[in-house]
Formats: structure tokens, C-alpha cells, sequence
């Protein structure tokens, strides 16, 4: 076990400290309080509960006889007081077994039932020392890591002007970064985002992982670089106003928090067609493949090779197929499969080029109803970006793996972005529409296997919602006569029915 010491020179102190944890913790989180009366104990549990309710004012009333308080949050809280209880036996009463499982639990004396305290639980032992507090905090190294590293961005905001500040979680995405807003004093609220340095993992191929073969972001420089470019072309994007590169934190503008989404959650057909036209006119503009930022580093923008196209479908046959019929690709179905998606790639050979964002599509792109023309479509999360066909982007706003794009909606993109890319010089629409559906094939080849790893692999079973929207998208893909050979491999593997 790993110790911690902070001292905590005041109330607010320990109350910060209740904030910051609260953005550390996660699902199954058991957090013991220790400590003698008035040390601190129920002023750190209130500010954690508070955070995670995103609520100042929420009554977090002492739990001293009721024994536990539930709270229904973002992340589910559970909070025991076990001053009085007679056997730890009667933990179990309290719904103690259900409550580490299904959410966070914190446990104010916890000594009363120390036996029982699961063995990776996080302890804070609270004391006076001097006009303030010691706070000791020990647990194992992956939770003491969370709250090191939440304790650095405090630092972090304390070097850099927002001493002080008020922290906001976010809700983040299928990757590792995270996100919070920042509150401090009265000016505008500001984004951080939580991008450490990318862990490699197991060498899959040429000597390289997995993040490396499909050019995903392993730091926070291609933010910063990319943000630049297209603020350059015109676009809405946030202003970076801190990076610290070796620490992987940035404070970036606030862009707003309006959907392209209606009131409904569906697509806003108006919000929806300004930023296919964002797209027509970035890739209507020269490309550049090398980006200058701060101190001299220089961002060269990477392909969508081959090789990145290939280890993204492999998703389908790695991923998808064995959960769906229960056993894995045989030798001969995985060699067919790649070398259709060779063949496939190979018809990109000729295909328009210019910066792809990669996941253009509404969880990441947010209306301003204030601006005009394209600068009422901000563009956020596009570290990933690489060069390849425009029709990849085109392709994830007009089949949004997040909400279900019709056809009729689909169809009218389509036309708005081929009118948009005509009115500024040649567009050849027939090997766009090409592209279009082979991008469409490839996109959704990785998804359906990615919703399926983030349930297996990752714990994170939420995805799985967006499979039938994702399979049908796919499908769409394949009605294109260039697409003929995957269809058939996919019926022939029992992915998909002849009947389609």
C-alpha cells in the first residue's frame, strides 16, 4: 500500500480536497475515512458528494443515524456513518455487498468494521496537526495513481492563475482523456483536458502497437497543432490557452455546450447541413502536412495508410464476429477478408485528399447560434487527425454513430457538401460517391468491432446501444458495386443474412 500526505491548512482546504477527489474516483471505489471528531471527516465527504452531484447547494445530511445516505448521481454514492453500529455483521443489513458493486461507497468510521473494508479500499486517516489538518491517504498504486494525477492537475491550475478554481467533470469519451470545466471568479469558464502520455501496448506489427499503426494521438502536440491549422482555414475551434506538453494538460476555450441535435436528441437538419459545409470548405483548401507550434516542435500530420485502414477492420473479424456467432474467424475467412480490403484500398489509390478530422460527427461538434455561416459549428476532438479521403469525414456526419442519420437527411447532406465543393472548382461526384461507400465500409468495419471491444475488454457496455444503428450503416456500404466482394464475405461468415 501506497501513502499520500497532504496538510490542509483550513476548512476550505479539506473541502477542495473532497473536490478533487470526487473527480478522481470511479465505480467500485470504497473510500474509508478515519479520524477522531471534528477532524474533517463529514466536511470531506460533503464537498466529494456535492462534486459528483455537480450540485453546490445539495443537502448531504450527516448519515450519524440513519447509518447510510443513497445519492442517485452520475456515478452512484453511497454513504455509511458506522459510529453506531453494534457488529460489522450489520453492514450487510445496510446493503453494504450491493453498494460496492453498483457504485462509490464512503465510510465514516471505518475502524468499527475494519475485517470487512475490501482490501483495495482507499483510506484517508484525518488529524490535527498545528491550526490545520494531516490527511495520510493510502490504497492500492492505480487508485493512489488517480488521485496523484488529480492532485497535479490541482497543481497544475495553481501554477497557472486559477488557484482556487472550482471543478467541473465532464463527460468524456470512449478514449483515456478526460475532461473538466473550470470555474474561476467571474470570468469565462474554461475546458481542461487530461491527455498524459499514451501507455504503448503489445507489439502487434513492423514493431509497432496499436496506437502507433492507426496514428492515434499519444500526447497532447497534435491537439495544439491541429487546433492551429484549422483556426488558420477559418474554422471554429478552441483557443488553446495553456499547454503543458510533458504533463499532458491543456485549458482550452469554451466552446459552448449546444448540440447540432434537437430538443428530441435527433439531428437538427439546419445544424446538420452548416457543418457539411464546414467540411466542403476545408477541403476545398491547400493541405499542409507539417504544423509549427510552440518552442520549435513541429506536428507532421500522419496518413491513413494502408496499414492504419487495415488494423481498424481487423476490429470486425477481432472483435465482432466472435461475439455474434461465438467463435472465432477461421484461417481462411481471415485471410479472404484482408485481401478484399486490400483490393478495396487499392481503388482509394486516386482519391481527393486533404485533412481528415476523423470522427466529424455530433458528440463533437457544437452549435453556436450567435455566430454566422460556418462559425456557428465549433469542431472539438480532433487529435487523431491524419491525411486521407475527404469522404471519411463526410461519412461519420452523415452516418453520426451516435444518432441515426435517415436516408432522406443523408441524401440531402450529400448534395449540400457535392453544391458546396462545385462552387469552388472541379469535384468529380461519381469516384467521390466511390469513396464515400468504400469510407463508409472501412468506418463502420471498425466501429461494430469497437462497441464490442469496449464492452469486453474496456467495461464499458454503454456502446453496445449503437451496434444495429452502426450494422445498418454498414449495410448501406455495401449496396455499392465496388463493395460486391465484402457483402458477399459477410454473408458467407453469417454477419449478414442473404436477404439484406
Amino acid at each position: 500500500m501506497e501513502t499520500l500526505s497532504l496538510f490542509l491548512k483550513d476548512e476550505a482546504a479539506t473541502m477542495q480536497l473532497g473536490e478533487d477527489l470526487a473527480l478522481s474516483l470511479r465505480t467500485g471505489d470504497c473510500l474509508a475515512l478515519a479520524g477522531d471528531l471534528g477532524t474533517g471527516k463529514s466536511t470531506l465527504a460533503r464537498a466529494l458528494i456535492r462534486t459528483i452531484a455537480g450540485d453546490d447547494g445539495l443537502e448531504v445530511p450527516s448519515p450519524t443515524f440513519t447509518l447510510v445516505q443513497s445519492y442517485d448521481l452520475r456515478i452512484p454514492v453511497f454513504h455509511f456513518d458506522l459510529y453506531r453500529i453494534g457488529h460489522p455483521s450489520e453492514l450487510f443489513e445496510l446493503g453494504f455487498d450491493e453498494a460496492i458493486t453498483e457504485g462509490i461507497c464512503l465510510f465514516e468510521w471505518p475502524e468499527k468494521a475494519q475485517d470487512l473494508m475490501p482490501r483495495d479500499s482507499i483510506w484517508i486517516s484525518l488529524e490535527q496537526e498545528g491550526t490545520g489538518r494531516r490527511a495520510d491517504i493510502s490504497g492500492p498504486a492505480t487508485a493512489l495513481a488517480r488521485i496523484s494525477r488529480t492532485l497535479d492537475i490541482r497543481s497544475f491550475l495553481h501554477t497557472h492563475g486559477y488557484a482556487g478554481a472550482r471543478r467541473q467533470h465532464l463527460a468524456g469519451d470512449a478514449s483515456a482523456r478526460s475532461y473538466e470545466k473550470i470555474h474561476h471568479g467571474t470570468g469565462p469558464a474554461v475546458i481542461l483536458m487530461d491527455s498524459p502520455q499514451a501507455t504503448p501496448g503489445p507489439i502487434l506489427q513492423d514493431g509497432k502497437y496499436y496506437q502507433q499503426l492507426a496514428h492515434i494521438a499519444e500526447n497532447v502536440v497534435p491537439f495544439v497543432a491541429i487546433a492551429s491549422y484549422l483556426r488558420q482555414r477559418g474554422l471554429a475551434v478552441p483557443a488553446v490557452y495553456i499547454a503543458d506538453y510533458g504533463s499532458g494538460l491543456l485549458l482550452i476555450e469554451d466552446l459552448g455546450s449546444d448540440s447540432i441535435l434537437d430538443e428530441a436528441g435527433q439531428p437538427d437538419v439546419e445544424r446538420y447541413e452548416e457543418s457539411v459545409l464546414c467540411l466542403a470548405k476545408l477541403h476545398a483548401t491547400p493541405l499542409e502536412r507539417e504544423i509549427s507550434i510552440d518552442a520549435g516542435i513541429v506536428h507532421t500530420i500522419p496518413d491513413f495508410d494502408r496499414t492504419a485502414m487495415q488494423i481498424e477492420t481487423q476490429l470486425l473479424i477481432d472483435w465482432y464476429l466472435p461475439w455474434k456467432r461465438g467463435e472465432a474467424a477461421t484461417t481462411a475467412e481471415r485471410t479472404e477478408y484482408t485481401a478484399i480490403w486490400h483490393g478495396l484500398i487499392d481503388r482509394l489509390s486516386g482519391s481527393e485528399k486533404n485533412l481528415l478530422l476523423r470522427d466529424f460527427h455530433s458528440p463533437n461538434i457544437i452549435w453556436r447560434g450567435d455566430r454566422t455561416g460556418t462559425d456557428r459549428i465549433g469542431i472539438i476532438d480532433f487529435q487523431d487527425a491524419m491525411i486521407g479521403p475527404t469522404a471519411y469525414d463526410v461519412v461519420s456526419l452523415t452516418q453520426d454513430a451516435r444518432v441515426t442519420v435517415e436516408p432522406s437527411l443523408r441524401h440531402r447532406l450529400l448534395a449540400a457538401y457535392v453544391s458546396g465543393r462545385e462552387r469552388t472548382g472541379e469535384f468529380d461526384r461519381a469516384a467521390f460517391m466511390q469513396d464515400w461507400h468504400i469510407m463508409s465500409a472501412q468506418r463502420n468495419c471498425k466501429l461494430v468491432g469497437l462497441w464490442v471491444r469496449l464492452m469486453q475488454r474496456d467495461g464499458k457496455p454503454t456502446y453496445m446501444k449503437h451496434l444495429p444503428r452502426t450494422f445498418s450503416y454498414l449495410e448501406t456500404a455495401l449496396e455499392h458495386e465496388a463493395l460486391a466482394p465484402l457483402r458477399v464475405w459477410c454473408i458467407q461468415a453469417g454477419i449478414l443474412s442473404s436477404e439484406s
